[in-house]
């Protein structure tokens, strides 16, 4: 059951719409690939929606008690949001990636600021610059030197930051 200013998802789809690399039933969805059961508006297949990852992802602008401002849905701010996707030296880690290309510079401004103001570093993806939407992503990190040299490092071998 619903709490009375609990924020509401739709009618965005960001999340199954793509912008958010899931696989839902075998089926991948990534950036240029929506979830077969996406209608754009909402779900197809709704009553069936499979556990996880569906009926437990939640963006960040949703969750209970969110500190991201009402502008930031996902459908508006054109970025979802996910809070403490990894950990690095016992810090949460929070990932922004973009609905589109790139996260708009007043989304990532304000994630910017939050992640100073709360010590807790950032990845933000975008897409390359050849105007083609891509499974595979640039990652940019946010904060102390440290954390940058450790996830460019990471990336340059082809690792991934989290599971």
């Amino acid at each position: 059951m619903n709490k009375p200013n609990a924020r509401q998802c739709q009618p965005c789809t960001a999340c199954c719409d793509g912008w958010v690399q899931m696989n839902i039933r075998g089926a991948d969805v990534y950036p240029g690939c929506a979830c077969p059961h996406s209608t754009g508006k909402g779900c197809n297949d709704y009553a069936n929606r499979p556990i996880d990852p569906c009926d437990n992802f939640n963006c960040g602008w949703v969750i209970p008690s969110s500190p991201l401002p009402e502008w930031m849905k996902p459908r508006d701010a054109k970025v979802v949001v996910l809070f403490n996707k990894f950990q690095w030296q016992g810090l949460p880690v929070d990932l922004a990636t973009p609905v589109g290309k790139r996260i708009p510079p007043r989304a990532l401004n304000w994630l910017k600021q939050f992640a100073e103001q709360q010590g807790r570093p950032l990845v933000y993806l975008e897409q390359d610059g050849d105007g083609k939407l891509r499974r595979e992503q640039q990652a940019i990190a946010y904060g102390p030197p440290a954390f940058q040299q450790e996830v460019a490092a990471k990336m340059a071998q082809g690792q991934r930051l989290w599971v």
